[in-house]
């Protein structure tokens, strides 16, 4: 299906190869490696162009909220991610919170209002409608006690509530939780209640008015047209060429306020139409938009680094297909368990199996594949 924003007018004609230059520099690999230490600031720009961290419980190598801004920096002290999402002080406020964007995500402090005003599509806790409607006194039971017990984890809520709960049954897969996890989550889903804190990567569950700075709780909520508006713009200034299925997967927004925002921000001459030869559907990005001459330097790409989650997108971009293979099983994985494509000089030129030994405190290249020209 074609929107309405994919019939506007003549566009410049733009090759592949500076669609794929303007993409990396969109997403900082453009930019200098910082001289000396990481600090700060270098995340807080490092978040100015990606926008957001992909979270996953996967940590076979390393957590994945960590990996996009080695990518980009270089070494850097994990504690500088942490304190940024997970604590608070007078010197050093909040920048993150944690929530559902691409997927489960820590984003800037300032994009939650966005992200709650209704212009995403719903997620899978909507799955969880029909049991909170069965049992209607465990949401208010689970908010008030994470209310006098939080920041608090799922497993102390059940002990607190005194074992209203379904328990997993023995043997069984970690996705079978819970009623009280499963509440938790959707309350989570539905911005009831954020993540105070993490212990050990478990989630500690609070109120979104004791974790959220005040200024974004003061600030008017934007209505669902505004705030679809600003999230399209933010996926265009992080996909630097991007298409409208594109910009609408990086937050996950709804298709009719996507198709909708896109039009509107092209008629305002925030984004303009490009087209990409090669590309089967228009493109869009911000005027302006940098476009290096080149691309140069190295970097390792877990599988959820923004540049490359979306694998149609990576494959149209790079010539790269690639796929996760962590539910293939052994007999039938092409490459490995968790993959890392590895980036040089602006192309997608090898994979490489990783696995952390950290008994032995080594990284280990369990298999590595040049591509094939």
């Amino acid at each position: 299906m074609i929107g309405p924003a994919e019939t506007i007018g003549p566009a410049e004609t733009i090759g592949p190869a500076a669609a794929r230059r303007a993409v990396l520099a969109a997403q900082g690999f453009a930019d200098p490696r910082p001289s000396g230490p990481v600090t700060r600031r270098h995340l807080v720009r490092t978040l100015g162009r990606i926008r957001l961290l992909q979270l996953d419980s996967v940590n076979v190598a390393v957590r994945a909220h960590y990996m996009p801004v080695y990518s980009r920096l270089g070494p850097y002290p994990s504690e500088l991610v942490d304190e940024a999402a997970w604590s608070h002080s007078a010197r050093r406020p909040r920048l993150l919170a944690e929530y559902w964007a691409h997927e489960a995500s820590l984003l800037p402090v300032e994009d939650w209002p966005l992200l709650r005003a209704g212009a995403k599509r719903d997620g899978w806790w909507r799955h969880y409608g029909a049991l909170v409607e069965s049992h209607p006194g465990l949401v208010d039971d689970v908010l008030a006690a994470v209310k006098e017990l939080g920041p608090i984890g799922a497993g102390a809520l059940e002990t607190a509530l005194g074992g209203q709960t379904r328990p997993r049954p023995p043997g069984a897969s970690w996705w079978e939780r819970s009623d009280v996890k499963r509440i938790c989550e959707y309350l989570f889903g539905i911005g009831a209640l954020t993540t105070g804190t993490r212990r050990h990567f478990q989630r500690l569950y609070d109120l979104p008015e004791r974790v959220l700075p005040p200024h974004v709780l003061a600030a008017p909520p934007p209505s669902q047209e505004e705030a679809a508006r600003a999230l399209v713009l933010r996926s265009a200034s992080a996909l630097g060429v991007a298409t409208e299925a594109d910009l609408r997967d990086y937050y996950r927004i709804a298709p009719d306020h996507n198709r909708t925002a896109l039009l509107a921000l092209v008629e305002a001459g925030e984004l303009e139409q490009v087209e990409v030869r090669g590309w089967a559907r228009p493109a869009y990005r911000v005027p302006g938009a940098r476009v290096p001459r080149r691309i140069a330097g190295r970097a390792l790409l877990c599988p959820f680094d923004p540049l490359i989650w979306e694998r149609r997108r990576t494959e149209r971009i790079f010539g790269f297909r690639y796929r996760i293979e962590i539910y293939v099983p052994e007999p039938k994985r092409e490459f490995g368990y968790y993959v890392f494509p590895f980036l040089l000089d602006g192309e997608l030129v090898a994979r490489v199996d990783l696995k952390a030994d950290r008994r032995a405190g080594v990284l280990r290249v369990q298999g590595a594949f040049a591509e094939p020209e």
